[in-house]
């Protein structure tokens, strides 16, 4: 399998007033395509920070992130949709390349052919507050893919949805990000959302956060997460990495 990034020994450093606060301290970490990996961990360990340097809206205070490929492109999903309430649902896919300055007559093709794909074209008028939470996380996402990248950064993309949706969501995600062969790193506070989406969890420790553990999910992944959560597998995995967690903040 290639080899899209390494993160070797990552450290993050912050400075107050008072003190230097360590977030991260020796992070290592191999991404592979098609790899879809968790990243978890107790709150405020710095698991949002690892993706913020991936996607250089950081910088790391020592240690490396590096790309096997200079033509890699990152793609970011945030916690919320993020989408902008006066803008139609074409337009807000159409937002990343716009920024880009690469809007293209191929790549309103592509949009559009996103939209039809994943059951959006009647809506490509509607604004956002006329979709429905699923479908909002939707239009993120193709948002996300229309700049084509290599690699998806996921920032607990379904937390702001109730538990339902929530997995009605996640399929619908895992769906389109097989489909269209990305890779993907996900940070989540649900254990089971990651064991039922990621092909490797990593542990994360408490602040300093480290590496512990990282689990190979070994369960089909033809099947869509609302399945996979169904495998006699599930509870192992579940009940193996729920022991390896530090179950408090920091």
């Amino acid at each position: 399998m290639k080899k899209l990034l390494s993160i070797k020994e990552l450290s993050k450093n912050y400075l107050t007033k008072k003190q230097v606060i360590c977030a991260l301290e020796n992070i290592n970490l191999e991404v592979y395509e098609n790899d879809f990996i968790a990243l978890v961990g107790p709150s405020g360990c710095g698991k949002s920070t690892i993706l913020s340097i991936i996607g250089k809206l950081q910088k790391e205070s020592s240690g490396k992130v590096e790309f096997k490929d200079k033509n890699i492109k990152v793609g970011y999903m945030f916690q919320e949709d993020a989408l902008f309430p006066w803008l139609t649902v074409f337009d807000n896919c159409m937002l990343g390349l716009k920024i880009q300055k690469n809007v293209t007559e191929e790549n309103k093709k592509y949009v559009k052919s996103l939209l039809k794909k994943y059951g959006l074209s009647n809506f490509e008028k509607s604004y956002p507050k006329e979709l429905s939470g699923g479908m909002r996380q939707r239009v993120a996402l193709i948002r996300t893919l229309a700049i084509k990248p290599d690699i998806l950064l996921l920032d607990e993309p379904f937390s702001a949805l109730d538990y339902q949706t929530r997995i009605a969501v996640s399929d619908d995600v895992y769906k389109i990000i097989k489909e269209e062969k990305k890779t993907a790193i996900m940070v989540t506070h649900d254990l089971e959302e990651a064991v039922s989406v990621a092909n490797k969890v990593v542990v994360l420790s408490k602040r300093p956060a480290t590496v512990k553990n990282i689990y190979e999910i070994k369960i089909n992944d033809e099947l869509l997460p609302s399945k996979r959560r169904k495998d006699e597998k599930f509870n192992d995995y579940y009940n193996e990495i729920w022991k390896d967690l530090d179950h408090y903040e920091s």
